[in-house]
């Protein structure tokens, strides 16, 4: 199977799954937000042969998304005002220099929270949705590098992993570890929360000692 076949199938895994208490993307507005991958962040960043792969915790919330319909969400896959897809775009192209639509990106857990878009989703259904969702693309699409998004996301693909957990912000971007030929490396989330704790100078800080680590120079 090539990787876009494989990727359809794990999308169609995600789409013929239920977990309880969590809804599925098609469950709202005719599936107009569906995807044929795992996320429908994906739309905006399906690149499967990058060597980059950015790794946020979830997609949206019961509440955000009943708010109301939103047509470039429904084309884009994720919101365009949002400060996480604005900071995102920011640090790639000033980091990488590379576009959103150069990479791939998609949410560890694939499923549709209750409550607000801040809600929080239990360790042990993160882990499970790393090891179901998360490596299986990993697996696929072999990029030299998986940027997890914020510590939870993290967290979840160190315990995949089997790897021990960092308990802090701090301690996590400092133990980059190994998965086959990928470096998987923790940064502070990309909303105003994560940019603001950990401080904006030293989050591109960040960014730059790990484009140093992996040595990630893409050709066009």
């Amino acid at each position: 199977m090539s990787k876009l076949q494989k990727m359809k199938a794990l999308g169609q895994k995600r789409q013929q799954t239920r977990w309880p208490g969590y809804a599925s993307v098609g469950d709202y507005y005719e599936g107009r937000y569906e995807s044929d991958f795992v996320s429908p962040y994906t739309k905006s960043a399906k690149n499967l042969d990058s060597q980059i792969m950015v790794l946020l915790q979830d997609w949206s919330s019961h509440d955000s998304i009943n708010s109301g319909f939103h047509s470039d969400v429904e084309k884009k896959g994720h919101y365009p005002g949002l400060p996480t897809n604005k900071r995102l775009i920011e640090l790639l192209d000033g980091t990488f220099e590379v576009k959103l639509s150069e990479i791939f990106a998609t949410n560890l857990f694939p499923f549709i929270k209750q409550g607000g878009i801040s809600a929080t989703i239990p360790r042990s259904v993160l882990k499970s949705a790393a090891v179901e969702f998360a490596i299986p693309q990993i697996e696929i699409v072999q990029p030299k590098l998986v940027i997890c998004l914020g510590l939870a996301t993290f967290q979840a693909m160190q315990e995949a992993c089997e790897i021990e957990r960092a308990d802090r912000m701090d301690a996590a971007i400092k133990c980059p570890f190994d998965f086959g030929n990928t470096r998987i490396w923790c940064q502070a989330h990309t909303g105003a929360r994560g940019q603001n704790n950990r401080g904006r100078k030293l989050a591109t800080s960040d960014w730059k000692q790990m484009k140093d680590d992996v040595q990630i120079k893409i050709a066009r």
